[in-house]
């Protein structure tokens, strides 16, 4: 087995996510992933903490990217606006949307790791608080866009993923904007 190779965590990620989707997240070790990758699980230790690092590995450079998109956004004054358009326009397919769709569904087959995905989402809620506030958002205004501009993503991306990234991402979004203002506002949308 090679020591080193280039690749070597792109081949760790796909092996991971086929075992966890054959096998289990549980029922997966990591000398398995290792093992299924072609390199040694001192490799797999150099790239991953641990084999649920494999399905977060990118978040904070993701969060980091995010937030910096509202401190960039040329107009804040629509701050829930701003958040779900934010979200809806970032490239959620870097890794390729069949990993997108293991990843999702792994994720929330598994309570532990659905549980670390939201803390995940709420660092950047948290991320996205902050900067609208640096931007002049008050910050009642701004915990609110951060927290329903995200839930209201949330479903939009669900969606999506479940679509197989066959779904307008942001028409989904949009949609999902939309459905939000029925509820919140009933008259407008001729329900009661």
């Amino acid at each position: 087995m090679p020591r080193w190779e280039q690749g070597s965590a792109d081949r760790l990620t796909r092996a991971a996510l086929e075992l966890f989707e054959e096998q289990g997240f549980e029922s997966t070790s990591v000398v398995e992933i290792a093992d299924r990758a072609r390199v040694t699980t001192r490799t797999f230790f150099r790239y991953f903490a641990d084999k649920a690092e494999v399905l977060f590995a990118e978040s904070e450079r993701i969060r980091a990217t995010l937030v910096q998109a509202v401190l960039d956004a040329p107009d804040v004054s629509e701050p829930l606006h701003v958040v779900t358009t934010i979200l809806a326009e970032f490239d959620w397919t870097g890794p390729g949307m069949e990993l997108q769709r293991q990843r999702h569904a792994v994720i929330a087959a598994n309570p532990g790791l659905l549980e670390r995905d939201l803390i995940k989402q709420h660092d950047i809620a948290t991320g996205f608080i902050d900067a609208l506030q640096r931007r002049g958002v008050e910050e009642t205004a701004a915990r609110l866009a951060a927290r329903v501009g995200s839930q209201v993503f949330s479903i939009a991306y669900a969606q999506w993923v479940e679509s197989d990234g066959a779904a307008d991402l942001a028409k989904l979004n949009d949609a999902a904007m939309a459905l939000l203002e029925t509820l919140v506002r009933p008259g407008r949308a001729g329900t009661a």
